[in-house]
């Protein structure tokens, strides 16, 4: 299966929404502490013994957290950066002309972007200043700044049906929901003893959303009735800092944890682990799901490597 070494650290990985052969890769010098940053465009190989090629590269002055690709521009990229910007790269252009923007709200680390994948004009950034912010395209300033959690924000994630409605994880042990058209969150989900670090909406029901905790679990809610989580998911050994639903399958979702293991996951069977793996030697921090290739995986980590397989075989095999 394709494999790429990154100089740095990986932090995040996120397949292309319009072509099916690319994907990019958020990295960070350091294990993110201190040190560079470098945002890589990928492209798998015809055949699967192949590595994957970099199209092209983009380098920051600080690490990358997050990246989320545009639903509109099929080039267009927004990073999520440790000294609090969110830059705006096109990879149709030179390094020498990008960043195209880039936009400095954030007083601390910005940990999460996520684009609307329905309105497609606008993106979400959580950051460790506490906050969640709005921002559109064609505005240099953000639209507007959410602030409720009381402690960093991990993660802020985009309803797939609501265009107004996201979601927040926060360390500060909860998940809220917002809409943009509402002055605050419209619903408090103290999901979880310990920080919760990342959400992500099912993309069959919009009611449902799962969250991934320093507590090793992934729990799945259905916000209608959000007093007990209608899944939990325990196997992970260690914090669990992904967790992502399948663009394909209702009940599948992937997570990625600090025990270096990728999961896949049926959270409507008891035996809801369906699928383990070991391939990274450091901490897996990054996993993503094709959208245009059923089963298709990625996954980066500190251990400098990207790897995308088709899930059921050996991310490792030739």
């Amino acid at each position: 299966m394709p494999v790429f070494k990154t100089p740095f650290n990986g932090y995040s990985v996120k397949f292309s929404p319009f072509y099916e052969s690319r994907l990019a890769v958020a990295t960070a010098q350091n294990f993110g502490i201190l040190g560079n940053g470098r945002l890589h465009v990928l492209s798998l190989p015809p055949a699967p013994a192949s590595p994957l090629t970099e199209l092209i590269s983009f380098d920051t002055a600080d690490g990358i957290y997050d990246l989320a690709w545009s639903e509109s521009h099929d080039s267009l990229l927004v990073a999520a950066v440790a000294d609090g910007s969110v830059k705006l790269y096109d990879t149709a252009l030179a390094p020498a002309q990008n960043p195209l923007r880039s936009l400095q709200e954030h007083t601390r680390e910005v940990h999460s972007v996520d684009y609307n994948p329905t309105r497609r004009d606008s993106f979400i950034t959580a950051s460790w200043d506490d906050t969640i912010k709005l921002w559109t395209l064609d505005r240099p300033a953000s639209i507007r700044t959410f602030k409720e959690h009381v402690y960093c924000v991990y993660s802020a994630a985009w309803n797939p049906r609501h265009t107004d409605v996201f979601a927040s994880a926060s360390g500060d042990c909860t998940v809220r929901i917002w809409d943009v058209r509402e002055p605050g969150s419209t619903m408090i989900i103290p999901g979880h003893d310990f920080e919760i670090l990342c959400c992500d909406w099912n993309k069959y029901d919009d009611c449902i959303i799962a969250t991934a905790s320093v507590d090793k679990s992934i729990k799945v809610w259905d916000v209608r009735s959000s007093r007990a989580p209608i899944s939990v998911l325990n196997g992970h050994g260690y914090a669990v800092r992904k967790v992502k639903f399948s663009p394909h399958h209702r009940n599948l979702m992937v997570s990625c944890s600090y025990d270096m293991s990728v999961c896949m996951w049926d959270f409507m069977v008891e035996d809801a682990l369906v699928g383990r793996y070991d391939h990274h030697t450091e901490f897996a921090v990054g996993v993503d799901l094709s959208v245009l290739v059923d089963g298709l995986m990625a996954s980066t980590g500190w251990d400098e490597l990207v790897y995308v397989w088709q899930h059921g075989t050996d991310p490792r095999a030739p």
